[in-house]
């Protein structure tokens, strides 16, 4: 569980964050973040405990040498320490002094003893120290013998060596119980997220229609990933159900339609060759032939898109882009001359689909070029371009100098029956069942069809062919 100090930060780490990140990715920089913290609180908070540890050591030691020297003077006498007929003190210290020892008689009678630990400098023989004394005055031990104080003495100097040995080694202990712990992290969360990472690689990433989804269960022990797993399955194979619904539907209708429309056709074809149909009468059977026409191009629109989706066509056609194109220019060029636009194509190099479909890829393109005639200015220019990509495959833009399309239409171009109305005066109204196709058959080949459009500059359709098409 997070505290409210970690849950801050973690909330304030992330709203900072301008890009999305993996999931793991976050959990490692908190974690990073959050022993860095941590690290910096030991920095201020391990100074004044060391200190504190060092001169509770020091007194520990100067307590330990008092017991050892009234152990001496026990055994021996306090004769063997100083004289009694001068009252001398007696002082030993060693050859640095960092330490003295020193035994003072007094003319005290018995008594209770007292003792206090405190710092003050001291001479020592010719030099100065600071030094931290434990005093004690140690009573007669008998009615016949005399007092004595007792100090001891530790120079500060020793203890400021001890406090920054002690406080490094602390540091570099933090340092590595932290860095430990941030790996430790690293490798948990990978091994915990490892289902995770299965199901968006192995059943998300590149999935472009629901018959593509596996429904092989992830192998996970944890519940969370487990009940995900099962609800993204149960809920693919509904889409899918809905998906095969809605193609037989488009299947079966359009094949239904289309018989209607032709006996109509010919019916209107037999209307107009009665020479007593009035004039009015024939204008009106014009028009619904024209309605009709209409119709007959979406049905079969219709059924081409689902045939395509069910996989009713053949990929076993070797396919070059370069002539696909040029056949495409040649055959709509009394279009293009009408309007007055000028075609360059430069495809370098050209780029050969060994398993394709020629006539779908031929009628994708043309659907991109009849757009970018159809949509251009008077005088305008198309450009059809082919270049490899640096991540593999291979790039074909069809672009046009016509009016461009707004932002917000750009996202639903590729929208069954989705129609706009084109920018500028006398333009010609939205877009059909074109693109939607030209998707289809993009998809159909393993590729990816996008528009990039600037609104008064032009329109770009990009077809993106993976590496393996090649």
């Amino acid at each position: 569980m997070l505290n409210a100090a970690q849950h801050d930060v973690l909330f304030a780490f992330f709203k900072v964050v301008p890009h999305p990140m993996r999931l793991e990715t976050k959990l490692a920089l908190f974690n990073a973040l959050s022993k860095l913290l941590l690290v910096l609180l030991g920095v201020l908070l391990i100074t004044p405990i060391v200190q504190r540890v060092a001169v509770a050591h020091t007194d520990q030691r100067l307590h330990e040498k008092k017991l050892e020297v009234l152990a001496l003077v026990q055994r021996d006498g306090l004769a063997a320490f100083v004289r009694a007929e001068r009252s001398e003190t007696y002082a030993d210290y060693n050859l640095l002094k960092q330490e003295y020892i020193s035994i003072t008689p007094l003319l005290l009678g018995p008594g209770s003893p007292t003792e206090r630990v405190f710092e003050e400098r001291r001479q020592v023989d010719n030099e100065v120290e600071d030094f931290r004394i434990l005093s004690c005055v140690v009573p007669a031990q008998r009615p016949d013998g005399r007092a004595f104080r007792l100090e001891i003495g530790s120079s500060l100097g020793t203890l400021e060596l001890l406090t920054h040995t002690l406080r490094q080694l602390a540091l570099w202990v933090l340092v590595a119980v932290a860095l430990g712990t941030v790996l430790t992290d690293v490798a948990f969360a990978h091994y915990l997220l490892g289902p995770l990472r299965e199901l968006t690689a192995r059943k998300l990433r590149g999935i472009r229609q629901p018959s593509e989804f596996s429904f092989a269960p992830i192998a996970t022990g944890t519940t969370d990933f487990r009940r995900l797993d099962d609800g993204l399955n149960a809920l693919m194979r509904q889409i899918q159900s809905a998906f095969e619904k809605e193609r037989e539907f488009m299947s079966n209708v359009s094949h239904e339609l289309l018989t209607p429309v032709s006996i109509l056709q010919s019916r209107f074809e037999n209307m107009l060759q009665d020479h007593t149909l009035p004039e009015q009468h024939a204008r009106q059977v014009v028009e619904s032939q024209r309605t009709l026409y209409r119709l007959r191009n979406t049905v079969r629109t219709l059924l081409l898109i689902a045939n395509i989706e069910n996989e009713q066509y053949l990929r076993d056609e070797v396919v070059s882009l370069t002539q696909t194109a040029r056949d495409v220019a040649e055959e709509l060029e009394d279009r293009r001359q009408q309007r007055d636009i000028s075609l360059a194509v430069d495809l370098e190099p050209d780029w050969v689909l060994r398993r394709a479909n020629a006539t779908l890829l031929h009628t994708l393109l043309r659907n991109l070029l009849a757009n970018a005639i159809k949509y251009n200015h008077m005088g305008g220019t198309i450009r059809i371009v082919g270049r490899p990509v640096l991540a593999g495959g291979y790039a074909l833009r069809v672009e046009d100098t016509g009016p461009g399309i707004a932002a917000e239409h750009l996202p639903h171009l590729f929208d069954r029956f989705r129609r706009f109305s084109a920018p500028g005066p006398g333009a010609p109204e939205g877009y059909g069942l074109g693109l939607p196709i030209a998707q289809t058959i993009a998809a159909f080949h393993g590729a990816t069809l996008r528009a990039e459009s600037v609104l008064g500059q032009g329109t770009a359709f990009v077809v993106e062919f993976g590496p393996a098409a090649g």
